[in-house]
This record gives structure tokens, C-alpha cells and sequence, in this order.
């Protein structure tokens, strides 16, 4: 009996631990409006749940999608989905991770279990946010309250806070040494550009590649596009200040579509002899999707679609487009298995395989997160 009481202790010392924390966070309460500081009680985690201190976070384009309603989802919201931080407790259940291990949150979770995590081609969990209930747990609920009202959560993970609660399908522990404001990158915009580039358009060495869009994911392509061996990586982009950092990460022409009187996809066609081998539409809109299907070899080439589609919009493209051998492809997080890959993500970065300082242009402190998404929507 005292031997099976003492394997219990720190079972039952953690269960006193798990109390409500109050931090702060940025709250959306309503769509096109900035987002506001208050303070938020954050539930202790329950079974196979996870509660995470939140060290670092980047601000993606999703994010902003839902503040102007091209992304539909619940408010009010915390948003953020791309971060890193330390386990502060864990829920019954959880072998994973323990308090004090380092953590990326997976917006893309990896359960193990459903079709799409047991084939070898597929990651997209069923288990991702982004469905019918979309900003609540799996058990129907939120861990997040604010002035006696509930808060929904993004993409299950909500890191725009001082403390999250994510399953922990959706939680990958990584190197204990990773500095975490800068690895927090590999938790979207790092690992969804690099993978599209790696994972889903398997670049090869020698080929040509076109990316349409330089922000953060894009110039993530760029990489993965250099690392792949690709002797033609060309930038595209309306504004001209981005190509000097495309440059610098492997990018070998820039060009800006103003600066031309025809369609894009026919400057890049006459460029490369026929179209290049394979093509990044990174910005999530429409017209460059189709601008990118068509910019790419006509018998063989591959075109990906890694920007979020925009919220009820459809494409109309010419059906021959396709018929003579084109493919077309979506990818999200790069088509990484997250959990898997995640944590060997982290390893490469600290084998120096890539860099990641390049994409951190300013460090904020959370109160000041509006400037921050100021700074994304005038492409700085």
C-alpha cells in the first residue's frame, strides 16, 4: 500500500497544481475591430489536455484572415496558432510531454489514429479546428473565459496569450536547447512554405520554380526550394521592397507584375522557355492561383496552392489547363505529419541546415500586437 501511495504522490501533487490561471491575452471581440488586452482566466487542463506558458508567437496572414471575415470563425476568439512555449501541467492521461518540457503547439494535429494520420500521403488530421466546431475542445467547450464570457479557440491552439490549452495531439516536444523566439516560426509559416516546397511539390535538383507572394511563407518556399537543389528560383510580388530578402534566402530573379502590360503567368512562360516545373501561389487569393496554375510547364508541371483560400469565393479556369498533364495541388502545413516532424524540424534548425533570423523582421511585446498586425497589412 505505501509503495502504491507513493507512486501516486506526484499524480495527486499535480491534480492541486491544476488551478485557473489568470494571465493576459488579446482578445477579438468582434470582426475588423483591433484586438484588446484583458485579462482571461485560463481552465486547468482536463484528460489528455495540456496547459502551456506561451514564450514566443508569430502573427500570420490566417490570423488577420479572421479579423476581416475571409476566414470564418466564432467571437469572441483568441487567435494565434504559430508559437512556442513551456508545459506548465498536463491533464490525466498525458504520457506525451511533462511541466517544463519545451513545446510547439500543432494547429495540424497528428492524433495517430484517423485515416488521414495512418496514410503515408496524407496529414491532415480529422482532429484539426476547422470544422463544425470549430473554436471548442473536443469535449464541446472552452478553457477560456473573459468578463464572465466564454472565448473560443483558434485552430486549437489560441496563442495569443500568456497561457493555452491545447490537446496533446496537438502538442510536439522539441530540443530542451532551441531558442523559442525564433523555432516558434516552425509552428506555421516556416514549416508550411518549406514542406510545400519539400513535402508536397518534392522540388528537384536542377528544376525551375516560381512563388507567388513574399511574405514570411513564401520566402519559407524560397528555402525550401534552395535546399531541394532548384537552379531557377524566381519571386513575384507587387511590392519591390520584399525582393532584396528573397534574394538573400536563394531567390535568382525578382520580378514585380506592375511592371509589366501582360498577364504575369505570360512574363514567366517567356522567361523560362515554356514555363517553370513547378509554381507557389502563397498569397491566397484567387486570380494568382490560377495565374500560377497557368505560369508552370503545360505537360508536366506542378503548381501548389499554399495560401487559405478566401471564405466563399470560387475559381473559374479554362479545364485545358489541366488536360495536358498540369497538376494541381493544395498543401497545408507543408504536408508535414506534425508531430513527427515537427520536433526533427527543430533538430535541422539546430544542425544549421536552414535559417530562420531572415523571416523576424520585429519583436514586440504582446500589448503592442496591433502594431504588429499594422505592420503585416502594409507589408513590413
Amino acid at each position: 500500500l505505501c509503495g502504491d501511495l507513493k507512486m501516486q504522490v506526484p499524480f495527486l501533487f499535480s491534480l492541486l497544481c491544476l488551478q485557473v490561471i489568470k494571465c493576459k491575452a488579446a482578445v477579438l471581440w468582434e470582426a475588423n475591430k483591433p484586438f484588446s488586452i484583458e485579462e482571461v482566466e485560463v481552465a486547468p487542463p482536463k484528460e489528455h489536455e495540456v496547459r502551456v506558458k506561451i514564450m514566443a508567437t508569430g502573427i500570420c496572414r490566417s490570423d488577420d484572415h479572421v479579423i476581416t471575415g475571409a476566414m470564418v470563425m466564432p467571437f469572441p476568439i483568441i487567435l494565434g496558432h504559430e508559437a512556442a512555449g513551456v508545459v506548465e501541467s498536463v491533464g490525466q492521461g498525458v504520457t506525451a510531454v511533462k511541466p517544463g518540457d519545451k513545446v510547439i503547439p500543432l494547429f495540424v494535429p497528428q492524433c495517430g489514429e484517423c485515416k488521414n494520420c495512418l496514410n503515408t500521403k496524407g496529414n491532415l488530421c480529422i482532429k484539426t479546428d476547422l470544422g463544425s466546431r470549430a473554436g471548442l475542445m473536443s469535449d464541446g467547450t472552452t478553457r477560456f473565459t473573459c468578463k464572465g464570457k466564454q472565448i473560443y479557440h483558434f485552430l486549437g491552439t489560441s496563442t495569443f496569450t500568456e497561457y493555452t490549452v491545447l490537446h496533446e495531439s496537438a502538442v510536439a516536444k522539441i530540443d530542451s536547447a532551441a531558442p523559442l523566439e525564433k523555432v516558434c516560426l516552425i509552428g506555421c509559416g516556416f514549416s508550411t512554405g518549406y514542406g510545400a516546397a519539400l513535402q508536397t511539390a518534392k522540388v528537384e535538383p536542377g528544376s525551375s520554380c516560381a512563388i507567388f507572394g513574399l511574405g514570411g511563407v513564401g520566402l519559407s518556399v524560397i528555402i525550401g526550394c534552395k535546399v531541394a537543389g532548384a537552379s531557377r528560383i524566381i519571386a513575384v510580388d507587387i511590392n519591390s521592397d520584399k525582393f532584396a530578402k528573397a534574394k538573400e534566402l536563394g531567390a535568382t530573379d525578382c520580378i514585380n507584375p506592375k511592371d509589366f502590360n501582360k498577364p504575369i503567368h505570360e512574363v514567366l512562360i517567356e522567361m523560362t522557355g515554356g514555363g517553370v516545373d513547378y509554381s507557389f501561389e502563397v498569397i491566397g487569393r484567387t486570380d494568382t492561383m490560377t495565374a500560377a496554375l497557368a505560369c508552370c510547364q503545360f505537360n508536366y508541371g506542378v503548381s501548389v496552392i499554399v495560401g487559405v483560400p478566401p471564405a466563399a469565393q470560387k475559381i473559374t479556369f479554362d479545364p485545358l489547363l489541366l488536360f495536358t498533364g498540369r497538376s494541381w495541388k493544395g498543401s497545408v502545413f507543408g504536408g508535414w505529419k506534425s508531430k513527427d516532424a515537427v520536433p526533427k524540424l527543430v533538430a535541422d534548425f539546430m544542425k544549421k541546415k536552414f535559417v530562420l533570423d531572415p523571416l523576424i523582421t520585429h519583436t514586440l511585446p504582446l500589448t503592442k500586437i496591433n502594431e504588429g498586425f499594422d505592420l503585416l497589412r502594409t507589408g513590413k
